[in-house]
C-alpha cells in the first residue's frame, strides 16, 4: 500500500502553511490564502484533469489547453457538508474529438481518480464538457 505524508505548520501571524513531500507549499487562511473548504474541489479537478490530460496525449488529440471549473454547494450551516461538485471542462485545441474528450473524462473517473473515487460516495459528482477550437 502506498503512503504519503503531508504537513502543516501554523505560525503566530495566522497562516496555515501545507506542504507535501517534495516541499510545495499551499497557504491556508482567508484573506491570504487558500479557503481550506476549497482544498477539496481543488484536488478533485487537479486529479481529473491531470488524467484527462494524459489520455488525451494518448489519443494524438492536438489539445492546447484545459481549463476546468468545480462548482461547489455546500450545506449553509455548520459543518457545511458538502451536497454537490459540478465540474466543467474545456478542452481547447485544433480537431479535438468531443467523444474522445467524454472518454477521457469517464476513464478518469471510472479508473484513475482517487479523488474522485474516495468522493463519489460521499457527494454527488457531475460534470459537462465542452471542445473549443483554437
Amino acid at each position: 500500500m502506498a503512503t504519503d505524508t503531508v504537513h502543516l505548520n501554523w505560525d503566530p501571524e495566522q497562516q496555515f502553511v501545507l506542504s507535501d513531500n517534495n516541499g510545495h507549499q499551499i497557504i491556508m487562511k482567508k484573506p491570504k490564502g487558500v479557503k481550506p473548504s476549497d482544498l477539496m474541489s481543488m484536488a478533485l479537478i487537479g486529479c481529473s484533469s491531470h488524467d484527462v490530460v494524459e489520455i488525451l496525449n494518448k489519443q494524438r488529440q492536438d489539445l492546447h489547453q484545459l481549463k476546468v471549473t468545480a462548482e461547489s454547494f455546500q450545506d449553509d450551516d455548520p459543518p457545511w457538508r458538502f451536497r454537490k461538485i459540478h465540474i466543467h471542462y474545456q478542452a481547447i485545441g485544433k480537431g479535438i474529438d468531443i467523444e474522445k474528450l467524454g472518454k477521457a473524462i469517464r476513464i478518469s473517473e471510472e479508473k484513475y481518480c482517487s479523488v474522485y473515487a474516495t468522493l463519489k460516495d460521499a457527494i454527488e459528482i457531475t460534470h459537462d464538457f465542452e471542445v473549443v477550437e483554437a
